[in-house]
């Protein structure tokens, strides 16, 4: 996998968490920076491992699917991508929590890193290492996600929807190069 799909990669997935973070981050919050680095780490630290989780199961299957690991692949960022950008246009806002306890966030961290997990499949099944596309993906959410929890509240109304939009249709992009280019 080239780097610049690693990094659209990891970007793609930090915009889920980023939304996120943003419903999540409290404006003008008393925790400000202590709050945003919970949020941040939480998310960062579980989008770099659900990958991995991701790889080391798609490893020991990919021997199997083989043949068609490429539509898997394909098959998987797309479904991420469109359940992303299905959510980003429904209606339904983005709850903010009651606090920000750390079942809270743990709980918040699981559910914006299955998509990482699912991205971890494909990166097995496409015969790539793990240890940079994590990284990368730790770092990237980390840092969003700490912006979008100090910008918090109005940020949210404005742009949550329209990130969880933009992530998904690169992971959708993603998948489709990655169709084309073992069709071609």
């Amino acid at each position: 996998m080239d780097a610049v799909t690693i990094l659209l990669t990891a970007f793609a997935l930090s915009l889920d968490c980023f939304a996120v973070a943003l419903a999540a981050g409290i404006p003008g919050g008393k925790g400000g920076l202590r709050d945003a680095a919970r949020i941040a780490l939480a998310f960062g630290a579980f989008q770099a491992g659900m990958p991995v989780l991701g790889w080391l199961a798609g490893r020991s299957v990919s021997a199997y699917i083989s043949a068609y690991d490429h539509w898997v692949a394909f098959g998987l960022l797309a479904i991420v991508g469109a359940r992303m950008v299905h959510e980003g246009l429904s209606a339904k806002e983005e709850e903010r929590p009651a606090s920000l306890g750390t079942g809270t966030l743990v709980v918040l961290a699981v559910a914006t890193s299955i998509d990482a997990l699912a991205v971890g499949v494909s990166l097995a099944f496409l015969d790539a290492g793990i240890l940079l596309p994590a990284l990368l993906i730790g770092i990237f959410t980390f840092a969003v996600s700490f912006a979008g929890a100090l910008l918090g509240g109005a940020a949210s109304e404005r742009w949550g929807k329209a990130m969880e939009i933009l992530g998904g249709l690169v992971l959708i992009g993603i998948g489709i190069r990655i169709l084309l280019e073992h069709l071609a």
